[in-house]
């Protein structure tokens, strides 16, 4: 009799830990008693032509700490579902009864589906159809919803983190303004995290309108302290102030953001005539080795994700709500952006250090206090809250009176 099957690939863009959730998936199979396969190329391996590679402890020896995916992965192709933030497209009825054979031929019980939201909305499909699935939350932008963290947010706020340690020296050295342009499609995440962690002066998301006015204002009031150099960061979604965001489009796929960084560059320079450089990381984020944090986050979330195959809960998705992994459907997670409170406490510690977020909003009114409601008294109940009062009152008056 052959072993149990537990099938897992990895879809959309790589990023680090990936290789760690596929470690930990396959170490857990083991341990309960299942083979594991992998699919190559994300969804595409599923179906036409079917390609997977059995997945062992040997050869996933060495990988936690390894970037990128031993498995391989897309973003394109025949399983695209989603066209924007929040648009699903439907699979091909024949796509998913291609998969559904090819899940029942090979006898997996259970397929991880390790992705971000349009990767997930595949998955959600899949379960609608009857496919076995669990997913698992993948992306450096932090924003899939009922999560408290997806692996890899925290590698790439490290090496945008970097980038900002390596700026402020040349930045200071040449008196120049720096922009920093980073990823996170339409959520600020990366931008706020690695900004505060650098020690950026100027923080742009597209969570908090802005002007130009007021990223110049900034810059000439650190002028104004003897501060003759400025850290700016951009997301790659902060829209422009007349609402426009900056990418390029592409038919029949997500627009491709990016090229703002440059924009707010050339607009500071002529509006104050100081040098400005531009620097953009691109792809450098979602590279490299994971951070400590990320591998164990996604070697939790493989090996919880098998937790929910053999305990028949299909159609759920791994979390994290700290210090706890959990789950919860997958619809709950998929095509829900989480972006950045802008009321939040991050922000609000941000401006209390006096960041600006091109918004005019000064460091005195950086904290928003968020009193309990008072309880609104009856005039019954302030007339005897006086009577009270007036009652202590006589009381003290008379034992001071005894005591004399």
């Amino acid at each position: 009799m052959s072993k149990k099957r537990i099938g897992i690939l990895t879809s959309g863009g790589d990023c680090p830990g990936l290789n760690a959730v596929i470690r930990g998936a396959v170490k857990t199979s083991s341990q309960l008693g299942y083979e594991c396969v992998g699919f190559l190329k994300g969804y595409e391996g599923l179906y036409d032509p079917v390609r997977y590679i059995n997945l062992t402890q040997k050869n996933t020896t060495g990988i936690l700490n390894q970037g990128g995916t031993i498995l391989g992965s897309t973003n394109k192709g025949r399983f695209a579902a989603t066209v924007g933030v929040a648009d699903r497209v439907e699979l091909d009825p024949e796509l998913l009864e291609g998969v559904k054979t090819t899940v029942d031929q090979l006898g997996i019980e259970g397929l991880v589906c390790v992705g971000g939201d349009g990767s997930l909305a595949v998955a959600q499909q899949f379960h609608e159809f009857g496919i076995p699935v669990v997913g698992v939350p993948k992306t450096i932008d932090n924003d899939l919803s009922a999560t408290a963290f997806t692996f890899g947010f925290d590698s790439a706020i490290d090496c945008a983190t970097n980038a900002l340690d390596r700026l402020h020296t040349t930045a200071a050295s040449h008196e120049r303004i720096m922009v920093l342009e980073v990823m996170g499609r339409h959520a600020g995440w990366i931008a706020l995290h690695a900004g505060i962690a650098g020690g950026g002066d100027v923080i742009l998301i597209p969570e908090i309108s802005w002007t130009f006015e007021d990223v110049c204002h900034k810059i000439l009031d650190r002028e104004s302290k003897g501060k003759r150099f400025t850290l700016v960061v951009v997301a790659e979604g902060a829209e422009l102030p007349d609402g426009g965001l900056v990418s390029e489009d592409r038919q029949g796929a997500q627009a491709r953001l990016g090229g703002i960084g440059q924009i707010v560059a050339a607009e500071i320079e002529r509006r104050l005539l100081k040098e400005t450089r531009t620097a953009v990381l691109g792809h450098l984020q979602r590279g490299g080795a994971p951070t400590t944090f990320d591998r164990v986050l996604a070697t939790q979330y493989g090996a919880h994700a098998v937790r929910l195959i053999v305990e028949g809960r299909f159609g759920d998705m791994v979390c994290y709500h700290p210090p706890e992994v959990g789950s919860v459907p997958i619809i709950e997670a998929v095509n829900k952006l989480r972006q950045v409170d802008p009321n939040g406490s991050a922000v609000q510690a941000a401006r209390a250090l006096g960041v600006s977020f091109g918004d005019q909003v000064a460091g005195e009114r950086a904290f928003t206090i968020r009193a309990e409601p008072a309880e609104v008294s009856t005039a019954e109940e302030i007339e005897l809250d006086a009577e009270f009062v007036l009652d202590l009152a006589e009381a003290a008056a008379e034992e001071a009176l005894a005591q004399s």
